[in-house]
């Protein structure tokens, strides 16, 4: 399978190599005339998360536990472009796209909410507002003659 020379960016310096990436091509569907019958365009990328060494553990977890719906046999992550005419294009989309989805499983969860209780003027104000709206549409009630 061919392969691009370059790494793809999950977050920060972590990359995961091209040798840890597989390359399929195969024709694509739609538009495209007698140019699309004879070249292969659709690009399918797959890489096999559970055994990669690019990522910390922590993160692998993480990744695992996050993309498992999307996973195929548990393990590999595939990602397929086709919307484009040029194989090159379509490989440079799948790389994107398969970084996107690597960049967000391997956020860090986000803090935890503290609660908080509203402050004495918060509520004060608040109550006010409501007793001001209150009297305002006791006034507009039907006019007697």
């Amino acid at each position: 399978m061919g392969g691009m020379t370059e790494p793809i960016r999950v977050r920060g310096s972590v990359a995961v190599p091209d040798a840890e990436l597989v390359w399929r091509f195969s024709r694509s569907s739609g538009p495209g005339g007698q140019h699309v019958n004879t070249s292969d365009t659709q690009v399918e990328l797959r890489y096999d998360l559970a055994a990669s060494a690019a990522l910390p553990p922590v993160w692998k977890e993480r990744a695992l536990e996050r993309l498992a719906g999307r996973l195929v046999d548990g393990r590999y992550l595939v990602v397929r472009a086709s919307e484009h005419r040029s194989q090159w294009r379509n490989r440079e989309v799948a790389a994107a796209r398969l970084a996107a989805l690597l960049g967000e499983a391997t956020a860090p969860p986000p803090k935890a909410r503290r609660a908080t209780k509203p402050s004495r003027g918060m509520v004060e104000r608040r109550l006010e507002n409501k007793k001001h709206r209150a009297t305002l549409k006791q006034g507009r009630g039907r006019v007697q003659w």
